[in-house]
This record gives structure tokens, sequence and C-alpha cells, in this order.
């Protein structure tokens, strides 16, 4: 198994950007059309935020296109990139203190680690952190396939966040998702779009280390396979607020930011991402859902 999926994904490689977009669309509509499962959890998703049914229609090909890009982004030849806010980056390293790129499950998330790298890594190298793979025959490919030239991946595990830490606290970079949902113990109940969804608090840990700056970032799909542009947002917070110490509410603060990059392109997020779950043995917030009496969708159109 080992060897074809290796096989099967330097075959693919090969392959131009279109086209695989082009599979994975088709990928996606195959994935939707045959599991009620998923189809329930990509309505109640999008329906919860605000957005219409055609927004939730068009994430259905975008999902598809981020499993079927993974091949040529991990093993094959560079994709065009283009840069959206860049100074932020520049602004953020001129502090001479550990940056922390925040970005949710949008676009494509695996270009802006990536982009950053071999733009500025030489500077100032990134850590990612990323949920390896379930099956060992997979894992050792996808960890070989993101680490490159200035850029280390960390496991989700203990050992994986005292990595990033010490990437942080020595001045490095390090870039997370912070919509990812951590293991029971490790996160707090915070509102997302409404409703409350576990949230980790390691990305606030990591927004107090002493000198920290903290970055937005994800990287937009475009359209027929023409490649990618990575967008840079400033970490703001309304009326002049500053991060909170409390776990909870700093949760909320960054889940309302993380909410702003998705307003941005909606169509693009993953909607299908079990972002409501409770973690295994973990109790469930005490709250209701706060989707419980709204509408079936909004009349919101798709960006």
């Amino acid at each position: 198994m080992e060897f074809f999926v290796q096989s099967l994904f330097r075959f693919l490689s090969w392959f131009p950007l279109p086209v695989l977009h082009g599979m994975g669309w088709v990928l996606g509509w195959l994935s939707f059309l045959t599991s009620a499962r998923y189809r329930k959890r990509l309505f109640a998703h999008a329906r919860q935020a605000g957005f219409s049914r055609s927004v939730a229609l068009a994430s259905v090909g975008e999902s598809g296109k981020l499993v079927a890009e993974l091949p040529r982004l991990w093993l094959g030849r560079p994709v065009r990139v283009g840069w959206e806010g860049a100074a932020h980056i520049e602004a953020a390293q001129a502090h001479g203190a550990g940056v922390l790129f925040l970005t949710p499950h949008l676009g494509c998330f695996e270009i802006t680690a990536q982009a950053y790298a071999q733009r500025f890594g030489v500077r100032q190298p990134v850590t990612v952190l990323f949920r390896p793979a379930r099956q060992p025959w997979l894992r050792d490919l996808v960890a070989n396939a993101r680490t490159r030239p200035n850029l280390v991946a960390a496991p989700t595990t203990l050992g994986g966040v005292k990595q990033l830490i010490k990437a942080m606290k020595s001045g490095q970079a390090v870039g997370l998702l912070p919509d990812q949902v951590p293991p029971g113990g490790q996160g707090v109940w915070a509102p997302f779009f409404g409703r409350d969804a576990y949230t980790m608090t390691l990305s606030a840990r990591l927004a107090h280390i002493a000198g920290s700056q903290v970055v937005l970032i994800w990287g937009e799909r475009l359209s027929w396979g023409r490649g990618y542009l990575v967008r840079v947002r400033p970490f703001r917070l309304p009326d002049g607020e500053v991060l909170a110490t409390d776990a909870v509410r700093a949760a909320g603060q960054i889940n309302h930011a993380m909410e702003a990059l998705i307003k941005e392109r909606p169509a693009q997020y993953l909607w299908s991402y079990d972002r409501y779950k409770v973690p295994a043995g973990h109790p469930p917030s005490v709250s209701e859902p706060a989707s419980a009496d709204r509408p079936l969708f909004t009349d919101q159109p798709a960006s």
C-alpha cells in the first residue's frame, strides 16, 4: 500500500494544476453525492455561519481541489504564487521577535507555509503544526513532503507543542490552524459563528510569549488552476482591545478573527470539517447551539 500511494502521488505530481483541480472538483462532488453525512454537516455548518445554500454548494468542488492539489504541492514543481499584504510580514519581522501566523481551514493552507518559507524563511524559518496521518504507510510521506528548507513540520503531540514554543521564544515563525479541534483538555469552549466550538488554547498561549507578533494569513485558490494568492492581514481586535489573558475570552477573540477571514471567500472554507465535535472523553458545552432557531439558509451570496 505504501509503495502504491507513493507511486500514485509521484505520478500525479507531474500533472498541471488545472488538471488536478478539475479532477478534484469531480472528486468533491462524488463525495458530496455519495455521503449523506457529508452533505448534512456541510449544509449545517454553512447555515450556522449565516451563508446561503449557494455558498455551501460552491465549497464542494473546492474541498475536492484541496485533496487533488496535494501531490503537486508536496512532490511536484513549484506553482505560481502571488502576494497581497506581504508588507505586514516584513513589519512583524522588524520587531526581531517570533511571528505567529494564524489561518483557518480556508483555501489552500498548504501553500501559505511553503510560500512563506521560500520568500521569508531565510531570515526567519517557520515551524508549522500538523496532524500526522493515521495510516502508518502515509505518515512518512506526509511528514517528509511538508518538511523543506526553512520549513519544519511539528506534529500535534506534546513534543510538537514544545517545539512550537521553543521556536517562538527563539525568535522564529510559527504557523497553525486555530480552528483545528484539539484533543480534550487542550482547549476551551468558545463561540465560532454563534455556536460554541471546542477551541485550542495554544494559539493564544503562543501569542502571549513576550514580543510575539501575530499575523493572519491564508492562501486563496485562483480559478482555472492559475495558482494561488497568499493574503496577509494584521491581527487587530475591535475597539482597541488586546488579546485577553483569560483562555475562554482569548479563544473567542481568535475565533472572531478567523470568521473575518472566512467571510472574504466563504466558498473556499472547509465547511465539511467537523468543527463542532466534542473531543473524546471531554464534556460537551453547556450552551445550546445558537443555530437552533435559525432559518435554513440566508440569501448571502457566494464570494
